[in-house]
């Protein structure tokens, strides 16, 4: 039986005197006597459910503390060993480490044991547990079980668990571990925690579900009508669900359709494209289906100053974004042109590889320096190859881009040092944004001043960062949260064209 709080004191206080005091020989640390609410093991009451965060739950989402409504929230100590080791970081995960040490800071200045919990906003509570192998109950079937299952009790992910069986244990209300690593889900479940992905930021799975434009049934009459005159007044109840800034398709029949926009006051209007995007000395590109077509009318429209584009591997939707980018940027409405991506493997792995620190960065950026040379890259002379002069051949000449590198026109860098920048009156195009957290996302969206446009394009089924999926990447909750807005335009492309081999790859692979 485990004894209560004052009952540990004062045998404590019994040994010390028998012991001599702090030079006795027999004294006692006390281990095996601390009550479990010193340990913050039993909440303050059991009428609701007892929540465990893990470290990448509050790194992904600082604000988490507050989105648990009357619940109690427990944060095992080995969380703050975590964040404490990521907290010196110029990096996102830095800044939210630092932000979760002042967050709770703040909550927990007002009371002298952190263990017994303190209200939150919501009505419920936050307190830390402590899981300590040599002082904790031994008393547990279950955690035994769980040590000889994973005998590593210095893994943190293991302590996290241990402590959420312990939990288990003195609480009658449901315990749950909410974490974002899967495979620390599977190691709970098979040891019976019940387990959970942290949902608050995840968007409807029909949000990624299909890419498919949507389409509107009209009368010949009013497709005519819209043809002629590029506008047309339709009823809320026939574009249920529309919202603004929309690509949809109008159906007259089979044969007969035409996309148009949603703009404001209920109007579709036709898209307005040139016939190509003209890159001076350089390719002229063409839209090559309907997606395309969609994606370079957002990405012209002067009106639009945030653009997200889903779209699988070879849609084109990273060239079609430069290629508009360049566009403007050649015709004036831009002072430049910023193409960047995130480095997901931006640990260890970056230092191992040889050079300065922008050779470190080429193999992650090289897509960018590809889409660059292919755009403005001057058309192949017509005639035999050996009637070309050699400077054409040459493998020392520069490039057309890098000399825009060079004037600071051109940008190309990874997102790492974004933070902090204010970008005025640039074109900004993030490639694999579906690898950014919500956070990393509010953090790029917030650095464009006005001028700029900010570009989102990704595959939200290509993901490599181990904490998002498909429906909680910074990519889907932008477009989720920021859809509807007058300056914000959404196309996914759903038609390969980087050839017949990586389209049949991409859909049947």
């Amino acid at each position: 039986m485990i004894p209560s709080a004052n009952e540990s004191r004062s045998k404590r206080s019994v040994k010390s005197k028998e012991g001599g005091g702090a030079g006795g020989k027999k004294a006692s640390t006390g281990r095996e006597r601390i009550a479990p609410s010193e340990l913050g093991l039993t909440a303050p009451n059991q009428e609701v459910k007892n929540y465990v965060l893990d470290t990448n739950v509050l790194i992904h989402d600082p604000g988490c503390l507050g989105r648990f409504k009357e619940n109690h929230i427990c944060i095992p100590a080995d969380v703050l060993s975590e964040l404490d080791r990521f907290k010196s970081e110029q990096s996102e995960r830095g800044a939210n480490a630092r932000r979760v040490h002042r967050k709770l800071t703040e909550l927990f200045s007002c009371s002298e044991k952190i263990t017994e919990g303190v209200p939150t906003e919501g009505g419920g509570s936050l307190r830390m547990v402590i899981y300590d192998p040599e002082v904790c109950p031994k008393n547990s079937d279950l955690l035994n079980r769980f040590h000889r299952v994973f005998p590593d009790r210095e893994r943190v992910d293991h302590r996290i668990m241990a402590a959420t069986l312990l939990l288990m244990q003195h609480n009658e209300a449901p315990v749950v571990l909410v974490t974002k690593d899967i495979n620390m889900q599977l190691k709970a479940r098979a040891m019976g925690i019940e387990c959970q992905d942290y949902l608050n930021d995840k968007v409807d799975p029909q949000e990624v579900s299909s890419y498919d434009i949507r389409r509107i049934p009209v009368d010949p009459s009013e497709l005519q009508r819209f043809a002629s005159s590029g506008e047309l007044q339709l009823p809320h109840e026939r574009r249920v669900e529309v919202v603004l800034n929309q690509y949809v398709l109008l159906e007259a029949s089979e044969k007969q359709t035409m996309p148009a926009r949603l703009a404001s006051e209920g109007r579709l209007v036709r898209l307005q494209i040139p016939e190509a995007l003209k890159i001076p000395d350089g390719i002229a590109l063409k839209p090559l289906n309907l997606g395309q077509r969609c994606l370079i009318d957002a990405l012209l429209n002067p009106e639009i100053s945030l653009v997200t584009c889903y779209g699988h591997a070879g849609t084109g939707k990273t060239l079609v974004a430069v290629a508009a980018g360049l566009h403007e940027m050649f015709n004036r409405n831009f002072t430049g042109l910023t193409v960047s991506r995130p480095v997901v493997a931006m640990g260890e792995q970056l230092g191992f590889l040889p050079g300065t620190l922008e050779e470190k960065m080429r193999p992650w950026l090289q897509p960018i320096h590809d889409a660059l040379d292919l755009l403005m890259r001057p058309p192949a002379p017509l005639g035999p190859r050996r009637k070309q002069g050699k400077k054409d051949n040459d493998p020392s000449a520069k490039k057309p881009y890098e000399a825009l590198i060079e004037q600071g026109i051109v940008e190309i860098e990874a997102l790492a040092y974004i933070r902090g920048r204010s970008i005025p009156n640039r074109y900004f195009v993030l490639d694999e944004a579906q690898q950014l957290t919500p956070q990393e996302a509010k953090t790029v969206v917030t650095r464009m001043s006005r001028g700029s446009k900010l570009v989102l394009v990704g595959d939200p089924a290509q993901i490599d960062n181990p904490y998002v999926d498909s429906r909680s990447n910074g990519l889907v909750y932008t477009r989720n949260r920021l859809k509807g807005q007058p300056f914000v335009a959404h196309i996914a492309l759903n038609r390969g064209e980087r050839s017949e081999l990586a389209e049949a790859g991409a859909t049947m692979m």
